[in-house]
């Protein structure tokens, strides 16, 4: 899969499962002793393009590099 597809795909998941916890926390608001839960997110690897210090043309360097991000996902629901 293409990668920025599949960065995409990841963020897309992340949020598909944030909104299902909106969802339970909607439909269970009137329930005594609920508390609402919060997706909590992460970021996957990230892919050291250029390393820190690397040339970026003839005349400057890149200080702290380029980073390529591979996406995110839900690292944990907590409550609040």
């Amino acid at each position: 899969m293409d990668a920025s597809l599949w960065i995409a795909k990841t963020g897309l998941t992340a949020q598909q499962t944030r909104m299902q916890v909106i969802s339970n926390n909607l439909a269970n608001v009137n329930t005594t002793g609920f508390k609402k839960d919060r997706a909590v997110f992460e970021d996957l690897l990230y892919q050291n393009i250029v390393p820190a210090g690397g040339q970026t043309d003839a005349n400057s360097q890149t200080p702290t590099g380029l980073l390529l991000g591979t996406g995110t996902r839900v690292m944990a629901t907590e409550k609040l």
